[in-house]
């Protein structure tokens, strides 16, 4: 099917699904001309989870042509060339301060030709784009806000006007994460110029999607006011240019703002195969429900399944990636995969393109949080034009942590800097388990990384030094609990000095037995100063017997009836394996194990 007969359609639908009411949903004076972009959430693939920084064109064409065979029957269409497609030799997921980029006469950063050949000779991505788009696929690339410091070091012009970078350069707007742009000054004569010279370019290689990057937080007003120039350059090209704004998590009180001028925002930092962010996204998705409409949507991030990170299998259990797929679809967030698309098995193609899954995501309604009881959560949404409803069951309990933190012997105030140190003292007697636990401060940034300094044992027995016993278990919300080494590798460092420790990163739990003759913990806490300049920030708990609480291994999610509208007999169907589970009177249920989900359709019989 051609480009203008997909739009088309595309069209059509949206105008269809408009005229439905959504009362979950703020109301809207008008949906505005660029909804129609994307009238159903985007389904796709990004380099990111994958690549990281080092995507060639090669690479690039393997991957589209994975997609083109295995997901585009599936209707996923979007294929994303992620960051640092303009810097020559960047590596892995880390940036190099200072790297050289490649640019325009006119402050453009433009594809670097030792990555992407085809891009030589002033053609930009116009190439690739093609080869993408003869593939029934649609060409994005990701960008980030701003214009380049070496433009603005070198001073280059901005095209059609007398301004020149270091002119319309906010040096004092800059990512806290990637060292390669300034903000754009919106006040300045020819910053819009700017922004419509780059969508121009863009425009002209061929680019139907663009993800821009540092600009949806903190969402000052600058990020504001950068947000606003984008949307009217993308609107001055005349091209369909679905647009997706990050990081996140973008600021729930900007929601009418944002829905206002993007098509999708995301609203959590990078999300990554740990549960702990997944289980965050329960509350994540269930906020911005006032805000999904048809064309704006929440974007709960990619789905790294199958090989990510340039060949490790995801970490998430079977169980754990299906209650992932489940939740984004029956959520209507957008679908974009992270994983090598070569190498997918059996079970991932499967997860991904279960077209009865599939259809939640992009034909459903009114989708919302049903109930939320003991972490035993239920969604539904509704079917257009049918008296048939769509259910999701989870199981979002836990024994990852099994302690109530509300019992926590000691629990510190949030530490965000590297001067802060809390002394940890806590009577153990007659405790004989022990857990050290490290959470998030709150401000949703996963570079919490967290040293235990001299963690002890004191009694009668006299001192027992833990980072030289066995643990019972250990977790870190990233990398590995390490004895007398930090998240980063390197020395345990106290007072510019190598200590005794335990390094982590939040969310962390690591748990030991007391034996007899101990009957106190002593220790300290800080946020370890090797870690990135990035923010983090945490909180140190100390735990003992009386706050163990585990879960079971199975528990029942239900849902009654009467609460879905519906009188009587239903019919079930389980939309993941494919078949009716027969019918069901007053009441639906089913157990689950722990991260486990279900996905249904329930049709009213007649009376």
């Amino acid at each position: 099917m051609s480009h203008s007969r997909i739009r088309a359609r595309y069209a059509a639908m949206l105008m269809a699904v408009l005229g439905l009411a959504l009362s979950h949903v703020v109301a809207q004076p008008s949906a505005p001309n660029y909804w129609s972009f994307a009238p159903t959430p985007p389904l796709g693939w990004n380099s990111w989870d994958y690549f990281g920084t080092s995507i060639t064109e090669v690479q690039a064409k393997e991957q589209a042509d994975a997609m083109a065979k295995i997901l585009k029957p599936s209707g996923y269409d979007v294929f994303t060339v992620d960051i640092q497609w303009y810097e020559p030799n960047s590596q892995g997921h880390e940036y190099q301060e200072g790297a050289p980029l490649e640019m325009d006469a006119y402050s453009r950063l433009i594809p670097a030709v030792k990555k992407f050949p085809s891009a030589a000779s002033g053609v930009g991505f116009k190439s690739l784009a093609d080869y993408v788009h003869d593939k029934g696929l649609r060409f994005g690339i990701h960008i980030m806000r701003g214009i380049a410091r070496q433009a603005v070091r070198a001073n280059t012009p901005i095209l059609g006007t007398d301004a020149r970078a270091a002119d319309i350069a906010n040096q004092q707007s800059t990512c806290p994460w990637n060292p390669d742009m300034f903000g754009v000054d919106m006040r300045k004569p020819g910053a819009q110029a700017y922004y419509d010279s780059l969508f121009q370019l863009y425009a002209s290689w061929g680019v139907d999607f663009i993800k821009v990057d540092d600009i949806a937080r903190p969402y000052d007003d600058g990020q504001t006011a950068e947000i606003e120039a984008i949307r009217q350059a993308i609107d001055k090209t005349g091209r369909a240019i679905t647009l997706s704004l990050s990081p996140g998590d973008t600021p729930i009180a900007r929601g009418e703002h944002v829905m206002q001028h993007a098509n999708m925002w995301r609203i959590s930092d990078d999300f990554w195969d740990r549960w702990e962010p997944l289980y965050g996204m329960f509350d994540r998705l269930e906020k911005w429900t006032k805000y999904r409409a048809v064309g704006a949507w929440p974007d709960a991030d990619m789905l790294p399944f199958g090989l990510v990170e340039l060949g490790r299998p995801t970490r998430f259990t079977r169980d754990e990636q299906i209650l992932c797929m489940t939740l984004w679809c029956i959520a209507r967030s957008p679908l974009i995969v992270g994983s090598d698309l070569t190498r997918l098995v059996p079970f991932t193609r499967d997860l991904l393109t279960n077209p009865e899954v599939l259809a939640v995501n992009q034909q459903s309604a009114n989708n919302h949080r049903h109930s939320r009881h003991d972490d035993l959560i239920v969604w539904v949404a509704d079917i257009p034009g049918s008296r048939d409803r769509y259910l999701a069951f989870f199981n979002a309990q836990d024994n990852s942590f099994p302690y109530d933190f509300a019992k926590a012997a000691y629990r510190s105030p949030v530490i965000r800097d590297n001067e802060t140190v809390v002394d940890i003292s806590v009577a153990l007697e007659g405790t004989k388990k022990l857990a050290l636990v490290v959470t998030d401060g709150g401000d949703n940034l996963f570079w919490d990384h967290a040293d235990w300094i001299a963690p002890v044992l004191t009694g009668p027995q006299g001192v027992l030094d833990l980072t030289k016993q066995k643990w019972n278990y250990a977790r870190a919300g990233n990398g590995d609990v390490r004895p007398n080494l930090d998240n980063s590798g390197l020395p345990i460092l106290f007072n510019g000095q190598s200590v005794a420790g335990l390094g982590t990163h939040a969310p962390s739990i690591v748990e030991f037995d007391v034996p007899a003759g101990y009957d106190t913990f002593h220790g300290r806490g800080i946020l370890s100063p090797n870690r990135p300049p990035k923010g983090g920030s945490v909180e140190f708990l100390v735990l003992t017997d009386s706050a163990r609480l585990e879960k079971p291994a199975t528990s029942r999610v239900r849902v009654s009836f009467a609460d879905l509208g519906i009188k009587g007999e239903a019919a079930v169907r389980d939309l993941w394996s494919r078949r009716v589970l027969g019918n069901f009177r007053n009441e639906f249920g089913a157990d689950l194990p722990l991260h486990g989900a279900g996905l249904y359709k329930i049709s009213p019989q007649p009376e």
